[in-house]
């Protein structure tokens, strides 16, 4: 599953309209306009003669700043404390590090509980315990840490999509 995928199944399982789109990819701070958001969203296929030129491929940033945007969006930005300073934010750095970092943002964005997660993934029809979540919401690099995988992510977005839309 690539990263456009991923936002393409996000996009629908939140019904986000592209103008919506624009303005969180925004609030991420990457400049995306309509029309590029619409290139964004093509869906991709395997096969050489049904390239498209017109598609745009979603990077790694712009995936990270568009989960940023949506936490800015669905939760309000962050005021930092007083005295304290901002942490920088890790940038990507694997492809398989995605999944993981989709299911921690879009936890925080949409206000999710463990519980509300666990029912995410009873809504397909698959069974996650409390531990398997937690390993897959750790810092990569924890002795813990479980790297999420596409079918898992796969049925995460299935599930978002089933809550949200019925």
């Amino acid at each position: 599953m690539d990263n456009n995928d991923i936002l393409i199944r996000l996009r629908y399982a939140l019904e986000i309209k592209n103008k919506e789109m624009a303005e969180i990819f925004k609030l991420g701070g990457t400049e995306v306009s309509v029309p590029e958001v619409v290139k964004i969203l093509t869906k991709t296929y395997d096969d050489d003669e049904y390239e498209n030129e017109d598609q745009i491929k979603c990077t790694h940033s712009m995936l990270d700043s568009f989960l940023n945007g949506l936490i800015i969006y669905k939760r309000g930005k962050q005021e930092p404390k007083p005295g304290q300073p901002t942490p920088p934010e890790p940038a990507l750095k694997t492809s398989g590090n995605v999944n993981n970092l989709l299911l921690k943002k879009v936890k925080i964005a949409l206000a999710l509980t463990t519980e509300d997660m666990l029912d995410i993934f009873d809504h397909v029809g698959l069974r996650v315990s409390k531990g398997e979540l937690g390993a897959l919401l750790r810092k990569e690099g924890h002795k813990n840490y479980k790297e999420c995988g596409d079918n898992f992510a796969r049925n995460f977005l299935k599930g978002l999509t089933i809550k949200y839309r019925g």
